[in-house]
């Protein structure tokens, strides 16, 4: 039979692009349902790895030396509520002689922008003397803090001070990390917007489990400052 040319029409022609075009969609959707997928489990992780070692409850917690209370926020040079509340709970806990140390860790990249500076001054007008504050000014996030906690300031355990939706986070990074902690929960008040802080938990946990056990980046580190 001779070939005139066209293509053969009715149910017996097939593109040759056709197996090719159903694997690319193939692989799309399982791409797509790991984006989704993949943080959702890192929260789940996290949410177990801190099971059992969250208090809301200071008369509950064994004592440790030291709190580490970890920064979030200051405006016009006053802390954000969130940041006074966990000031605020962690002096609750020296107070009640939980802890014996406060190690204030925050921000101060910049010249103008001073966390440990505003949360040593809000401990110390709620009766801290400086010899019990120590300052971490290159607490740059979670994963940052957890390790100065270990290789600057040498601490072995330690009390966490944040929120609860924080809290699973940080108690997870700094156990991966070498540092055996507990968390103290400081919701003390009805917070505006938390739903974007619950919500960003979900992609900046996926995160902390990169740093932990793929990139390993190295904080911002110098002398060590032992907290005696």
């Amino acid at each position: 039979m001779r070939d005139n040319g066209q293509k053969p029409e009715g149910r017996y022609w097939r593109p040759r692009l056709q197996p090719a075009v159903e694997m690319l969609k193939k692989l799309l959707l399982i791409f797509a349902v790991a984006i989704v997928a993949l943080p959702l489990l890192a929260r789940l992780v996290s949410q177990l790895a801190a099971q059992g070692r969250e208090y809301t409850d200071k008369s509950n917690l064994p004592h440790r030396r030291v709190a580490v209370v970890f920064g979030a926020g200051v405006h016009n040079g006053r802390p954000t509520p969130m940041l006074y509340d966990r000031v605020a709970s962690a002096v609750g806990l020296y107070k009640a002689g939980v802890v014996d140390k406060l190690l204030m860790s925050g921000d101060n990249r910049f010249i103008d922008y001073n966390e440990p500076a505003v949360m040593r001054q809000t401990a110390r007008q709620m009766g801290v003397p400086d010899r019990d504050i120590v300052m971490d000014y290159a607490g740059r996030s979670t994963y940052d803090t957890c390790y100065r906690a270990r290789d600057i300031f040498g601490l072995k355990d330690a009390i966490l001070v944040t929120q609860g939706f924080h809290l699973d986070r940080a108690v997870m990074t700094c156990n991966s990390l070498g540092v055996r902690a507990v968390g103290y929960a400081a919701d003390r008040r009805a917070y505006s917007g938390i739903w974007w802080n619950k919500l960003r938990e979900i992609p900046a946990t996926l995160k902390a489990f990169v740093e932990l056990y793929i990139t390993r980046p190295l904080p911002v580190l110098g002398e060590r400052i032992a907290i005696e």
